[in-house]
This record gives structure tokens, sequence and C-alpha cells, in this order.
């Protein structure tokens, strides 16, 4: 029987690419994106059933579970890709904007993630896979709603490891830079009403070594964070 994988954001950049990997390779692929309706690769490939799913909408979660789960049996692996990015300046942002970083990133992620585990703890194994940042690790300037929301996938996926393993889940994250994919190109900007704000920070980063020092210590220590965690896993051979 083959392993079936559930896939959100899979319309575009790591989700799309995902889902053609695992079909590569033999593996069923759920499909879940805002607009199945519009994709015209992924409906051409064997063994993918395209789902409608919003991460915001508790109704098209489960819906798309059913019906993966009718058509293939199982769930196997679940792989968050689902999200994007708000950037600007804090205090410019709106309550909406604020909602909406967290509604995407992270609530929907927690909701698909509580969706699918009752599957897994009844089959006695499953993999999550939450697709995180190097935002996640480390922070930067104007991107405080988008940093902050992939810290909360971090600490979630964390803790959840702990609390699913042993009923043979696994919780895996994902922390990737800057890939070829078109993340960019659905940024949303923060309209910035606070005149000057962005030209008064950067000629104040340059004139100052002391904020450069900060952003550039603070890196570092992630860095180093990160470095001993990859150091105590042990990598198959």
């Amino acid at each position: 029987m083959k392993n079936t994988v559930l896939i959100t954001g899979a319309s575009s950049g790591l989700g799309k690419a995902s889902a053609k990997l695992f079909q590569q390779n033999g593996w069923n692929v759920i499909a879940a994106m805002r607009s199945p309706e519009n994709e015209k690769e992924l409906n051409l490939l064997a063994n993918i059933l395209l789902v409608k799913l919003d991460v915001t909408n508790p109704q098209q979660i489960q819906e798309a579970i059913t019906k993966g789960t009718e058509i293939f049996g199982s769930i196997d692996v679940l792989l968050n890709s689902a999200g994007y990015g708000l950037m600007g300046v804090f205090e410019s942002s709106s309550p909406e904007q604020i909602q909406k970083q967290f509604e995407v990133n992270v609530f929907g992620l927690m909701n698909v993630t509580k969706a699918v585990l009752p599957i897994m703890r009844t089959q006695k194994k499953g993999t999550i896979i939450n697709i995180s940042s190097f935002g996640g690790v480390t922070a930067g300037p104007f991107a405080s709603l988008y940093n902050s929301s992939k810290f909360a996938v971090e600490g979630f996926s964390e803790a959840l490891h702990f609390e699913v393993s042993p009923f043979g889940i696994d919780v895996k994250i994902v922390e990737p830079g800057s890939i070829a994919t078109n993340f960019r190109s659905g940024i949303e900007m923060i309209q910035i009403q606070l005149k000057n704000t962005i030209r008064n920070w950067q000629r104040l980063s340059r004139n100052s070594p002391n904020v450069q020092n900060i952003f550039r210590k603070q890196a570092q220590k992630k860095l180093q964070k990160l470095f001993s965690r990859l150091q105590r896993i042990n990598f198959p051979n």
C-alpha cells in the first residue's frame, strides 16, 4: 500500500515542489490549495488529488481530510507549507493584518495538525513537517510579525514533538533561508504611516556600530544554537 502525504499550500513554492517530489517517488499526494480549479500542472499527474483548502477555514480542513482519506485510506505525512510574509513597520500595521498573519502561519497550521492527529494516533505512526523559516531562528527589522509567527511555529513544533512521540508520531521543522520560489511575490507590505521611519532607521544603523553589532551578535547566537541542535541529531548513514 502506498504512503500518502497531505500538503497545504501546494499551489506554489515549496508546497508545489514537494508535491511533485513525493509523487515522483511513488506516494499518493493530497495537494491542498485555496483554488484547485486554477491548477494546471499537478492535476495532470497520477496519484495526486487536488482538494480545496484554506487553512483559515475549519470546514474546508475537515472536508479535505475526509476526501483524502476516503480515496487513499490514510495520511502518513502532513506537510504544513501554507504561509505568507507580512513586512513593514509594526507600529503602522492594522489589527486585521496582525490577525491575518497569525491566522495563516500559526492558527491555520495548528488547526490542520489537530485535524490530522487522530488519524495518525489510530495508525500509531505518522510524521508532521512544519515549514518554518530562518526567520523563525533569528529576527530582523521590519519583519516583526512574520518573525513572531515563525517563532510560534518553532515553539509549537518542539512542544508537540514531546506530546505525540509516544504515539509513534514524529514532528519535524524545516527552516529554509532565501530560496528560489515565488514567496517574495506574495509578501504583503504594511503601508507606512510614520514618515521617514525606514530612512531614519537606515541612517541610524549606518552611523551606529552598536546597532550593527546587536544584530550581528543576535544572529551569531541563534546560529550557534541551531548548529548545536544539528550536532545532537543522529543522521542515518
